[in-house]
C-alpha cells in the first residue's frame, strides 16, 4: 500500500461541479491499494497517517506534532495511479487492486481513521469518480509511505514496531547528557576546539 501524504491550509474534492468534500488545516492523503494488500498493510498506514509528526507544537517547534494532537482534519483519496508500473512509457495498473475489492478495502481504511480519530474530522472523496483534487501545500511538505514488505508474525510485526519507536524517541532527544559534558571537556582542553553548535543545522528547521 502507498500513500502521499501532504500538509495542507486547505485542501477539497469535486465532481464535475459539486464539491464534495473539504478541509481546512490538516493534512491530503492519496492512497494507493495494491492487490496483495491486507489488513496489516491497512493497520500499518493508518497508524501511519495518524501519528506523523508534521506539525509545530504551541513553542513553533517543528516536526513536533501529530494531526490528531493539533485536532486537524484528513482528506482521503483513493489513488490507484500510485500502484503504476510503466511499461515503456505506458502506465500499466494491474499492481492495483481491482475495483471492486478496493472500494470495501478502501472503506474499512477510513473507518479504521474515524475510530481511532474523531469521525468527523475524516473526510474522503468520492471512490471511483473522476475527481478534480485542489491541494493548497503548506511547505511545502510531502511524505511517501510504503506499507513494510516484511514478516507477518504478528509478534515479529510489534517488536519491529517498538523498535522504531525506540529510534523515533531517541533522535527527538537530541544530544545525552554525557555528550554534553564530553563537549564541554574537549573545550576546556582545547580552547580552539569547536562544539560545532554555530555550524549545527537544525532538524527542527522547515524544509
Amino acid at each position: 500500500m502507498k500513500a502521499i501524504i501532504q500538509r495542507v491550509t486547505k485542501a477539497s474534492v469535486t465532481v464535475g461541479e459539486e464539491q464534495v468534500s473539504s478541509i481546512g488545516r490538516g493534512i491530503c492523503v492519496l492512497l494507493g491499494i495494491s492487490v496483495d494488500d491486507t489488513q496489516r498493510d491497512a493497520d500499518y498506514i493508518v497508524r501511519k497517517i495518524l501519528n506523523l509528526r508534521l506539525f509545530e507544537d504551541e513553542n513553533g517547534r517543528a516536526w513536533a506534532k501529530s494531526v490528531m494532537e493539533r485536532d486537524f482534519e484528513v482528506l482521503c483519496v483513493s489513488q490507484f495511479t500510485l500502484q503504476c508500473i510503466l511499461k515503456g512509457n505506458k502506465p500499466d495498473f494491474h499492481s492495483a487492486m481491482p475495483a471492486e475489492l478496493a472500494q470495501p478495502f478502501y472503506n474499512s481504511i477510513l473507518e479504521s481513521m474515524r475510530s481511532a480519530y474523531k469521525p468527523e474530522l475524516i473526510k474522503d472523496g468520492k471512490f471511483g469518480a473522476r475527481m478534480q483534487v485542489n491541494i493548497q501545500n503548506d511547505g511545502p511538505v510531502t511524505v511517501e509511505l510504503t506499507s513494510p514488505a516484511g514478516p507477518s508474525d504478528p509478534k515479529q510485526l510489534l517488536k519491529l514496531e517498538k523498535q522504531q519507536q525506540r529510534k523515533e524517541k531517541t533522535r527527538s532527544k537530541g544530544p545525552s547528557e554525557s555528550g554534553r559534558e564530553k563537549g564541554s571537556l574537549r573545550s576546556r582542553q582545547d580552547p580552539s576546539a569547536s562544539s560545532g553548535a554555530e555550524g549545527d543545522v537544525s532538524s527542527d528547521r522547515e524544509p
